[in-house]
Formats: structure tokens, C-alpha cells, sequence
């Protein structure tokens, strides 16, 4: 994969509009919403896992001091990745382990049915398709990438692993628009991190701040944005 990684369906998209989507947490259930599958693949007792960030912040304090930007995102996924491998025995330094562990076995169990359906629909529609990651192939590794349902209906994958330029610096929102070859105001940008979506307003991109807890209204206000 290139530093720009521009995929293709297989058809010409002659389209004037994308979607743009970020994809943790967007294309995929949060690891909170997938206990259960960590807790399986990974043989511990169920329930050992217990923080659950945005759909309860009484468990997870360290999630509410991120919130805060009293620590970082990745810090965050550290200290849970290292958690976690305590309860396997092992030593985990980074978050690519974590996930590869986790979920790296069955990623079509990952996928939002809700990411799914507005997927679906947003290329049915003839529209274009886009992914802007901060870390799709560091923290998921390519194999998961290629093994992705309905990752080739994507028409540009920017990715920082890549790139090496993070959102929100603009650059990374520029690069996206540039992979698209399309204005702006055509297209619609889908995060869940608010400092992503305030690096979108810096540049004037459409967006819409994506609710973990609530999918399916984040997906119908991006399409709605979009015509659809």
C-alpha cells in the first residue's frame, strides 16, 4: 500500500460528491463495543473487561481525562493495551497489538452494521468514498485491511501510517480532497474524535461528529448532507 493508497470498486465514478469516513470507531465498533469478542479470542473469563469510555464514563476515568486532553488518544490505547496483556501474561508496549489480538481474527464481526448499510448506500448512489485514517494499517495491520468487508468499494484511503500526517493537521484533510479531485463543500468528513472535527472546521470541510453511542442518526445526518 502507498502513502496515498487510492483504491478502486472496479467502476468508473464519475460522481461530484464523497464521503468521507474516519475509520476506528466509524467503519468499526469501538474495542468497548466488542468486549465480548476480545474477551473470547483472547480466552479470559467474560466481563473481565469493565471500561466502557463513552457509553459509561463512571467506568472509565482514564477515558474521561482524555476527553479532558489531560492525556492523549494514543496514550489512552497504551495503557489499555498494557492492561490487557497483563491479563494474557504478556507484555504489551504497543496498540497495534492489542488490536491484531483482539480483533484481528474475524474483522467482518468488527464492522458497524450501521457503517455497513450507509457504505452501501452512499456507492449504490454513485457517490465516492473515502477513508481518513490516523493509524488503519498501523494499529490493524494490512492483512485486516485486505480482509475488510466491502474495503474495495473505497475509491482513496489516506493513511497516516503512511502519510505520517495526523489529524487534525490540515494537510491530512487537504490530501484527502486531493486524492477525491473534488471541492470541499462536495464532500462530508465523519469523525468521532472532536479535535478531528475541529480540524475539519479549520478548513472549512463539511462534517459531522460522530456519536458512538448513537450510529445510525450520525450516518443519516451524513447522508442527508450528502443528498441522500
Amino acid at each position: 500500500m502507498g502513502g496515498r493508497g487510492r483504491h478502486s470498486g472496479g467502476t468508473a465514478v464519475t460522481t461530484d460528491r464523497a464521503l468521507i469516513l474516519d475509520f476506528g470507531g466509524v467503519v468499526t465498533r469501538t474495542l468497548f463495543e466488542t468486549h465480548d469478542i476480545t474477551e473470547r479470542t483472547l480466552r479470559l473469563p467474560k466481563g473481565s473487561l469493565t471500561w466502557l469510555g463513552p457509553f459509561d464514563t463512571t467506568t472509565d476515568p482514564l477515558w474521561v481525562a482524555m476527553q479532558n486532553r489531560e492525556i492523549t488518544e494514543r496514550d489512552y490505547w497504551l495503557t489499555r493495551a498494557s492492561e490487557v496483556g497483563k491479563l494474557v501474561g504478556e507484555t504489551w508496549t504497543d496498540m497495534q497489538t492489542f488490536v491484531r489480538r483482539a480483533r484481528g481474527a474475524e474483522p467482518e464481526l468488527v464492522l458497524r452494521p450501521e457503517a455497513r448499510d450507509a457504505i452501501l448506500r452512499t456507492k449504490e448512489a454513485g457517490l465516492k468514498l473515502a477513508i481518513l485514517s490516523n493509524e488503519l494499517d498501523l494499529f490493524y495491520g494490512v492483512e485486516f485491511r485486505q480482509r475488510f468487508p466491502l474495503i474495495d468499494l473505497f475509491d482513496v484511503i489516506v493513511d497516516a501510517t503512511y502519510t505520517k500526517i495526523l489529524k487534525p493537521d490540515p494537510r491530512s484533510y487537504e490530501l484527502v480532497l486531493s486524492e477525491l479531485d473534488l471541492p470541499r463543500e462536495a464532500c462530508v468528513f465523519v469523525d468521532d474524535q472532536k479535535k478531528n472535527i475541529e480540524g475539519a472546521e479549520a478548513v472549512n470541510l463539511p462534517h459531522v461528529h460522530f456519536d458512538v453511542t448513537r450510529p445510525a442518526e450520525s450516518y443519516a445526518r451524513a447522508l442527508a448532507m450528502l443528498g441522500l
